[in-house]
């Protein structure tokens, strides 16, 4: 099946054609550094969209198959299959200069650039294309952007679903029905480069335990260790460093890798040593400990408040403050999750599920409005009416656009050729006034309309029912395709003093998960990044997860503009939950969800908070320890 079809020539496809290499594959687990590929199928496609060969195999991991429901590999199927180090130079060959496609192609990227570790040879692969991805920015009328969803939608018949070698073949003709859909609407693809995996960074790591106890605070001077205070170690000592370590870990502390107005104690045997740990502690007034003090109260700590042990408190968490504008730090000053929007009163009890309006009869409700042109300023004031309107402010052209509104200067935006050719409506500024609009279409099996958060909005998160498995709880924030500048998206695994509990809490580019594989970082393109947390796994010690947005170098978020971020269960699910958030002038940096506990709820907010400083402040705010 061709790429090609009568609304295009070859020319008009030319910047979707190239060569590909369609995987899939079907794991022990869904953690590459530790779990295994069970079988994989590659499917090789021309830039015609023909294709050209392909290959599958099961495979023999050496480890227990894992859920055998999903995929029906037992041990009895893979006993006796080429392991992968087999396989591999065939499997190379066919990937080699070509581009590797796959749906939430990190996943099955990760999963064969550890494989190929294992096998002691690089994954040559130099970018990936995520039809997953692909298809956000087309944005079709689907329930979902599952695989089989998108191949009942596109017209590709499905005969096994996770089956390698079906999987790939409905994916390619998945991709070559997106990359026409691309095409018409004049989309760039969201191809992420890939850089060789075989550095440290990429390493199992045995995730460190967190404290299973709350902060009490700093000791009374003279006075016992507590379980759960938090403890920092800076300049020469006379036992090993790591002994000292283990010995507070046993003992009930939290040892931390920084300084913060958070941190207990200091031990150090030289206080003025004017090492970084020694400076912040004189300057937040920890207490300071020598070497042998602190092994002899290691000796008598006292017990702490398990974090189990939930807080009446907890239930009366405030929402968060009304929308209200962008705040920066002053100049000069480190933010800190104190300058945070004041709280309000508490919300009342909302549903389990997120509360979709039953009627919404404000004139935009179910539409999707672009923006064009105007300065800042004017394009915020113009989004955030849509919102008020009941519509959702888009910040991209997808096919899920119903309206234009064209500013001062949106006439010459490059997409306008395509919006006219396509008969998008359009329409002044003054529109926004009172706006006069047609009816949508009703487009039978397309999604329910996600529910708009303004700036500051808060809402519950469904609960697993039953016997269903929880899935990730996925934030993803994309922004304008024809953003120059990089924006790296972060997140932050913090307790209830706002501090990450070590380190390795800090998910960025290159950490792209922390130690217990509850947060991960999927590099989905370079103008979308998701953030994916698993609630159910999250330690009791684990408040809330914060999500940021960094921009690398000097622009900001005035030149940058919007920032929208949707959310749901799973990557492939529809959004139950979307905000565009573009109330920032000068700031590089960029607060825009929390995932946090109220009680037996987890609830996300939308943040919206900028800080002029860049990612390094940011981060020692939460309490990590970012050198330089």
């Amino acid at each position: 099946m061709s790429l090609l079809s009568p609304a295009f020539d070859a020319s008009g496809l030319r910047d979707y054609a190239h060569d590909w290499a369609v995987v899939d594959v079907e794991t022990s687990g869904l953690v590459a550094r530790r779990d295994r590929v069970l079988s994989l199928a590659v499917v090789v496609l021309g830039p015609d969209g023909e294709q050209t060969d392909e290959f599958s195999t099961l495979l023999d991991p050496g480890c227990d198959p894992g859920p055998v429901h999903v995929h029906g590999l037992t041990s009895e199927r893979l006993r006796g299959a080429p392991v992968f180090d087999q396989v591999a130079p065939r499997i190379a060959a066919m990937l080699r200069d070509r581009v590797l496609v796959a749906h939430n192609a990190q996943f099955d990227y990760d999963f064969l650039a550890h494989e190929f570790a294992r096998a002691g040879t690089a994954l040559p692969v130099a970018r990936r294309l995520c039809t997953l991805a692909l298809n956000r920015r087309v944005d079709p009328p689907t329930e979902d952007l599952r695989l089989g969803t998108l191949a009942a939608h596109y017209g590709v018949h499905q005969v096994r679903a996770h089956d390698a070698l079906d999987d790939t073949r409905v994916l390619a003709g998945v991709l070559r029905a997106s990359l026409r859909e691309a095409a018409r609407l004049e989309l760039p693809l969201p191809f992420v480069p890939c850089p060789p995996r075989q550095d440290p960074r990429f390493a199992p790591r045995t995730p460190k335990k967190p404290c299973a106890y709350r902060n009490p605070g700093r000791p009374e001077p003279g006075g016992p260790l507590v379980q759960g205070m938090k403890v920092a170690i800076t300049g020469e000592t006379l036992r090993p460093r790591a002994e000292l370590e283990r010995q507070a870990v046993e003992a009930g502390l939290n040892v931390m890798a920084s300084v913060s107005r958070h941190t207990s104690a200091l031990v150090t045997n030289d206080a003025a040593s004017g090492s970084g740990k020694a400076r912040r502690a004189l300057a937040e007034g920890v207490p300071v400990l020598d070497e042998s003090t602190f092994v002899r109260l290691l000796g008598e700590v006292r017990p702490g408040t398990p974090h189990e042990r939930t807080r009446s408190s907890d239930a009366a968490i405030p929402s968060p403050a009304s929308p209200a504008a962008t705040a920066p730090a002053p100049p000069g000053r480190v933010p800190t999750a104190a300058a945070l929007p004041a709280p309000a009163e508490p919300a009342p009890p909302t549903p389990a599920r997120p509360a979709r309006p039953v009627s919404d009869d404000r004139p935009l409700s179910g539409r999707r409005v672009l923006v064009l042109g105007g300065t800042h300023p004017e394009a915020v004031a113009a989004r955030g009416r849509i919102v008020e309107l009941g519509g959702a402010a888009a910040i991209n052209l997808s096919s899920s656009v119903t309206d234009v509104v064209l500013l001062d200067g949106g006439e010459r935006d490059r997409r306008m050729k395509r919006i006219t050719a396509l008969a998008f409506p359009t329409h002044a500024a003054a529109w926004l006034d009172a706006p006069v609009i047609a009816p949508l279409p009703r487009k039978g099996g397309g999604p329910a309309a996600p529910c708009v958060l303004p700036r500051g909005g808060v809402i519950d998160l469904p609960q697993p029912s039953g016997s269903a498995p929880a899935v990730p709880w996925t934030v993803t924030a994309t922004w304008a395709q024809q953003t120059s500048c990089e924006i790296d998206v972060v997140a932050f695994v913090v307790d209830d003093d706002e501090q990450v509990c070590f380190d390795e809490d800090f998910v960025f580019y290159g950490a792209p998960e922390n130690p217990g594989g509850t947060v991960r970082l999927h590099s989905d393109g370079p103008t979308e990044q998701t953030i994916g947390v698993d609630l159910a796994a999250l330690p009791p010690s684990a408040r809330k997860v914060v999500v940021a947005a960094a921009i690398d170098g000097s622009p900001t978020f005035g030149d940058v503009g919007a920032i929208h971020i949707s959310s749901g269960p799973g990557p492939s699910a529809a959004p139950l939950v979307q905000a565009t958030l573009d109330a920032a002038t000068t700031e590089r940096t960029l607060l825009l969800a929390e995932l946090y506990r109220r009680g037996p709820l987890w609830r996300l907010r939308t943040v919206g908070q900028g800080y002029d400083q860049g990612l390094g402040a940011v981060a020692r705010s939460y309490g990590v320890d970012v050198a330089g």
